[in-house]
């Protein structure tokens, strides 16, 4: 079931989630990486980030609650061990990017824009608690205008930008206006959203928990961008754990979806998901 996704064309609607998948070495045992539409990387920064201590991870009875520090060997070791390694393997390539401030968006962009292989482009502006983790806060909308025009402004003509937002039912659609304004050709939803781990520290929640949300952005992100005449792609993401889970999200609007936390819990979630919704499934 090939579609079009921020002006590519995907094998499947169904994508790996930045962070979810590891450096995708954990997911190929279960699955060839050419499965899925394509392979979100883990967020990567101009410089390595070494995560934050443990425990990072801890389940609620619909979720996960995460505080992983976006660990990430820098773009330098990214570009020179794993991207060629998932090309390798046969994956389409999405890389996430988080950035301090906009220089250094536009510095990571720059790299990018000459490495061979990169489908797109993520900018993952759905970290809660950005500031504390020395990330820009794209809390206010034009914050993400302007990380998007950044980033888009440094890559060559074909890379489409994504532009990864948490589900915020109340500002979602002046968001996404604001994001396909400057140029993003798909807006993400929903990234995870601000939570505490027991011990009290700031964190993120993602998984079932939050899916009612982001079905909930997803429909109205769709019919903003449309009342605006936006061309721009919806991908829904948070909460995806079946095929029911893709099929309501692409339901209501969404091209594609991203599937995360759900493999933490079962590896295979993401493929056995692309397969039910392939058009071969039962043949």
């Amino acid at each position: 079931m090939s579609v079009r996704v921020a002006g590519l064309t995907l094998a499947s609607p169904v994508l790996v989630a930045s962070g979810c998948g590891g450096t995708g070495r954990e997911l190929a045992a279960y699955a060839p990486l050419s499965t899925y539409g394509a392979f979100t990387t883990r967020s990567i920064s101009r410089d390595a980030r070494p995560g934050a201590g443990g425990p990072t991870i801890t389940e609620t009875p619909a979720g996960l609650v995460h505080a992983t520090g976006l660990p990430n060997p820098g773009l330098d070791a990214f570009l020179a061990t794993e991207l060629p390694w998932l090309l390798t393997e046969g994956a389409r390539v999405v890389v996430s990017v988080v950035a301090r401030d906009l220089g250094e968006y536009a510095e990571v962009a720059r790299r990018l824009a000459t490495a061979p292989g990169v489908s797109a482009v993520e900018v993952n502006l759905a970290v809660p608690d950005a500031a504390e983790l020395g990330v820009l806060d794209a809390r206010e909308p034009f914050h993400v205008g302007a990380a998007v025009s950044t980033v888009l402004r440094e890559l060559p003509r074909g890379v489409p930008v994504l532009a990864k937002l948490r589900a915020d039912p109340v500002r979602v659609a002046e968001t996404v206006r604001v994001a396909a304004d400057a140029g993003a050709a798909a807006v993400v939803l929903g990234g995870a959203l601000p939570a505490a781990l027991p011990d009290g520290r700031p964190a993120g929640l993602s998984g079932p928990a939050i899916a009612p949300l982001a079905l909930r952005c997803v429909a109205d992100a769709r019919s903003a961008l449309d009342a605006a005449g936006a061309d721009c792609d919806v991908v829904a993401c948070g909460g995806i754990g079946s095929p029911e889970d893709a099929r309501h999200a692409l339901d209501r609007g969404a091209v594609a979806v991203q599937v995360g936390s759900a493999l933490f819990h079962d590896p295979t979630t993401a493929a056995r998901t692309a397969a039910a919704l392939s058009p071969d499934e039962g043949a």
